[in-house]
């Protein structure tokens, strides 16, 4: 094995974090589609790789393994422009990746998941309603930040705005209206601008 090998499942924004961001950093990689519905990231070869069970994942060609979305995006930009220049810079951008896995994942995506893979169902209409508050209240602090900023960290285009548009481009997927986030839907444009953007696949 020369380059990694990422374990993903293209519809899902966490996999198709890396999916944009080896596009824009020309990063070669050999693709794994794993589909989580069929059990595939719960097999005991992958068990062994991630004992979590959870995608995406890459295997470095050494043989060692990351697992998590953010953690994984942080490799691959380590050293390029999209990681932040000097510390402050690298910390601020974590920064916000820490907020898309706190304060955005958890609503967001979450809410994506149970109408996209699991088909809306009755019994889940509480916990997606119950979601709400918090989906809006992350797209609300995007709003406001973007007032001043055309980018989340350091007023540059970075992996801090891969992790936030992965999952805020499909928003409406889960439930959530994005009419009234002008400055939310401005940035969504400068992102698919960048250089070697490609967007989310369209299986479903």
């Amino acid at each position: 094995m020369d380059k990694p090998v990422i374990y993903g499942d293209s519809i899902s924004g966490n996999c198709y974090k890396l999916q944009l961001a080896c596009a824009q950093l020309d990063i070669g990689h050999d693709w794994r589609e794993t589909d989580i519905m069929q059990g595939e990231s719960r097999t005991t070869e992958f068990l062994a790789m991630n004992p979590n069970g959870k995608v995406p994942l890459m295997v470095l060609p050494d043989g060692r393994c990351l697992p998590e979305s953010n953690a994984i995006l942080s490799y691959l930009a380590d050293g390029s422009e999209l990681a932040g220049d000097d510390r402050f810079a690298r910390a601020n951008v974590l920064s916000w990746m820490c907020f898309e896995q706190y304060s955005h994942e958890p609503y967001i995506a979450t809410s994506r998941f149970i109408i996209q893979y699991l088909g809306n169902p009755p019994d889940r209409q509480a916990d997606l309603e119950a979601k709400r508050v918090g989906g809006y209240r992350a797209l609300d602090v995007m709003e406001e930040h973007l007032g001043d900023h055309a980018f989340f960290a350091n007023d540059r285009y970075s992996i801090a705005d891969i992790a936030l548009f992965a999952y805020t481009h499909v928003a409406h997927e889960g439930g959530f209206n994005l009419e009234d986030y002008p400055r939310i839907n401005a940035w969504l444009d400068r992102v698919r601008s960048t250089r070697g953007f490609v967007p989310m696949s369209d299986r479903h």
